[in-house]
């Protein structure tokens, strides 16, 4: 996910399957002996046009693709009756681009107020190519073009049922599901031998299979037959409860259902215990939790499964991490866990052929009551020493320190500093940086006083009421963040302009400090590279131009108060406009020599990167040594970062911070708001407490964790493409309680109906939750 996913611009809708390049102006088909430009072409086109309310050239260019692509494009559709394979995407360009089209001119006739005849093109579109999708190189994933046809038909007859339907649904009840085994904690060494622990031929074997089923408990790998004689699982069967595939009940609220449906899953052992684990969590049967996590570990380690974007994931070190991070939210549940580790060797590329895997699945024990007991009333320390300095990067007020124990630590005039950052980008409901509308929150004064509106004048509707009533002063957003415990925000340079003055103000008032950042060619924002071309880390022209940008931030900034760190990149390792992805040797070297040039420009300042998770992780250590600090956008689940911090501390050896992180407080039909709202600050504090516990000092972390910047201040309407509608339509899978990116709910703030942006501010759960969490 990119905090900026905004300066795609008019090109974000253009389809570029996975792994694939072509350029924009290559004719396809039989364009080639013609001067027809490619559908892909033609597409840009319109959504350059639409962008500048050219109705003229859009018509024109509509007619067009419709002249010229129209007829393959129902041959291609003829030949579907679902949703194409990614594998064979690119089999249906034409079909899609057709599509687009459709697509871009009914929502520029909406925009006109021309409804009648943007209806007509939405429900055309939708019933000649309901299974056409459009590429989203920032989410990187596909969307619906009939779906988001249906949302535009829903603006215009100002329908939301399913908002209202989700908000006004009674809560959930939890089920009790009898899955019981004999062992609250199960040791394994009772049942049988761990053989090569820490090698790749590492396998438990077994010696008592029968007491370690009845251990583990029915469903549990090895007791895996006890399940059909349940009486529930009997009952549901007949009810018709087991109906459909076990995806369908990864986010079912019938928690019993799913435990049967995922024991019976035709998937590895593996994945089937990790996502039973899930489940038994949500019934929050910890024990139970545990045992399924702990099973994979022991005997399924070397799991590996392929997620959605078609990169590699590894269920063992993500039930190590659940495994913590349920014993760190329930210590009532008295159990210890130490030594585990599973290490995945050569897994930050996506070939999963050259994985090598060694295992070592660690001791889980139970505290006695007197223990406990004892333990409560002289807890022991879960932080060690540091020991001195031994290594020190910058010379300036901000510095990172590496000390004897191997842990890192950030000082900000030589005291210890953690980033509790927060991504701030107050976008006015209505505005669209995909349509060209929105206007600089530096300076945006819609009430024409004089006063900043969003940092200065924003306002808590504290009984949601969406009106400002006499107890509800206007404050400004830096004040709520402030009290909210932020010390730290992300900014972009580029490309609306940054006011020093601004800032300066802010830093003496607020005192948050700036992670000051340039995109360096993501999005081809500063290569000079065109969106089609992309930049290319290998061209001397874009290169000179990126170590332009790069040094005119750094001379304009370096002597400001607040600038913490320069910041390098977002998520370039991903693609999207640009080569990263398939020259990634090319793309670290190229910002290890931005690094080298920020130094001589200012030493006094450290230099991290922006990365998406690890992948290229290895090259980044090998090919960016004077990058000082590795930052990266990950959302990995509600238990945290698993392996992260670890496959950072082990490959490059650098402190280590989270770019981005967070969860939507939407979670469609299977959550009320309320219930969305309680589990997106679930999901903060968990995520919040794995940087925490892996910082300097405490004794079962990485210690190298110096901060995270949570995703982000408040809702930003426009993402789903209609910025005056707050979306509710899913978008792509996400590790998030209600399984999906609602990527237009990850404020930690709403703004409420919308008729009071950019100005009204409706506090969730999740802002509590760090007032504790950061201000204590």
């Amino acid at each position: 996910m990119s905090i900026l996913r905004a300066f795609t611009s008019i090109v974000v809708l253009l389809f570029m399957p996975l792994g694939q390049t072509w350029a924009a102006d290559q004719p396809v088909s039989n364009s080639a002996q013609t001067s027809t430009p490619s559908s892909s072409e033609l597409v840009r086109l319109s959504w350059k046009a639409s962008n500048e309310g050219d109705m003229d050239a859009l018509s024109k260019l509509y007619e067009q693709m419709l002249s010229a692509y129209g007829p393959k494009a129902k041959e291609q559709a003829s030949q579907l009756n679902s949703f194409p394979g990614r594998d064979q995407i690119e089999n249906y360009r034409t079909m899609n681009d057709v599509a687009v089209a459709m697509f871009i001119k009914a929502e520029a006739l909406m925009h006109q107020g021309k409804n009648e005849l943007a209806l007509a093109v939405f429900n055309e579109v939708s019933s000649k190519y309901p299974w056409a999708q459009a590429w989203d190189p920032s989410r990187g994933s596909f969307w619906s073009i009939k779906e988001k046809s249906q949302a535009s038909i829903k603006v215009m007859s100002g329908e939301d049922e399913e908002a209202a339907a989700v908000k006004a649904k009674a809560p959930k009840t939890i089920p009790k599901i009898v899955l019981p085994g004999k062992d609250r904690v199960v040791d394994y060494r009772k049942y049988g031998k761990f053989l090569n622990e820490g090698a790749k031929d590492y396998h438990y074997q077994i010696d008592d299979q029968s007491q370690l089923a009845a251990a583990v408990g029915e469903g549990i790998y090895p007791n895996i037959t006890g399940i059909f004689k349940n009486p529930g699982y009997k009952k549901a069967l007949q009810e018709g409860r087991l109906n459909g595939s076990h995806w369908d009940f990864v986010n079912t609220n019938d928690l019993e259902a799913a435990i049967y449906k995922w024991t019976m899953a035709q998937e590895p052992w593996g994945i089937r215990l990790f996502y039973m684990g899930i489940i038994f969590e949500k019934a929050k049967m910890y024990h139970e939790a545990i045992k399924a996590y702990q099973a994979l570990i022991v005997h399924f380690p070397n799991t590996m499964a392929w997620t959605y974007w078609q990169t590699p994931w590894y269920p063992g070190p993500a039930a190590i991490a659940q495994i913590r991070n349920i014993i760190r939210k329930h210590p009532e549940l008295k159990i210890e866990f130490k030594g585990a580790k599973i290490h995945v060797l050569n897994s930050f590329d996506n070939d999963s052929s050259n994985d090598v895997i060694t295992t070592t699945p660690g001791v889980l024990r139970e505290f006695s009551d007197e223990e406990y007991a004892r333990l409560k009333e002289h807890p022991v320390d879960i932080k060690g020493p540091l020991g001195k300095p031994v290594k020190t990067l910058g010379k300036g007020r901000v510095r990172l320190v590496k000390y004897k124990n191997g842990h890192w630590q950030m000082l900000v005039k030589g005291r210890p500093f953690i980033i509790k950052g927060i991504t701030y980008n107050p976008t006015k409901i209505g505005q669209s940086p995909d349509k060209g509308t929105v206007t600089n929150w530096m300076e945006s004064d819609e009430n024409h006083n004089g006063i900043i509106d969003a940092p200065y004048e924003a306002w808590l509707d504290k009984n949601h009421n969406n009106q400002q009533d006499s107890d509800e002063p206007s404050v400004g957003d830096f004040t709520l963040m402030k009290n909210m415990g932020v010390n730290t925000i992300r900014l972009y340079h580029h490309p609306m302009k940054i006011h020093k003055q601004f800032l300066r103000k802010m830093y003496k008032e607020h005192g948050f400090m700036v992670l000051m950042g340039d995109f360096l060619g993501k999005y081809a924002i500063g290569s000079g590279a065109s969106w089609a071309d992309g930049t290319d880390y290998e061209n001397p022209a874009h290169q000179k131009k990126m170590m332009q940008t790069v040094k005119d931030m750094v001379l304009e900034f370096k002597n400001e108060p607040y600038v913490l760190m320069w910041l390098l990149g977002n998520e370039n390792n991903y693609g999207v406009a640009s080569n990263a992805d398939k020259k990634p040797e090319a793309y670290y070297r190229f910002v290890n020599q931005v690094a080298k040039m920020i130094k001589v420009l200012d030493p006094h300042h450290p230099v991290a990167i922006c990365n998406g998770d690890t992948l290229f992780l290895d090259k980044f250590a090998g090919f960016a040594t004077d990058v000082d600090a590795y930052g990266a956008n990950v959302y990995r689940g509600s238990y945290g970062f698993g392996s992260f911090w670890q496959q950072v501390a082990e490959a490059a050896d650098r402190p280590a911070f989270i770019t981005e992180y967070g969860a939507p407080a939407f979670g469609g039909a299977m959550m009320t708001y309320d219930e969305a709202k309680q589990a997106q600050a679930e999901y903060h504090e968990d995520n919040w407490l794995d940087i925490f516990y892996n910082s300097a000092g405490y004794i079962d972390g990485a210690g190298n964790a110096i901060g995270g910047v949570a995703f982000e201040w408040i809702d930003e309407w426009w993402k789903n493409y209609e910025p005056s509608r707050h979306d509710t339509k899913a978008d792509v899978v996400g590790p998030f309680p209600g399984g999906y990116y609602y990527e237009e709910w990850f404020g930690l703030m709403g703004q409420g109906d919308g008729k009071h942006s950019p100005f009204l501010r409706e506090p969730r759960k999740v802002y509590d939750t760090y007032q504790k969490l950061w201000k204590n």
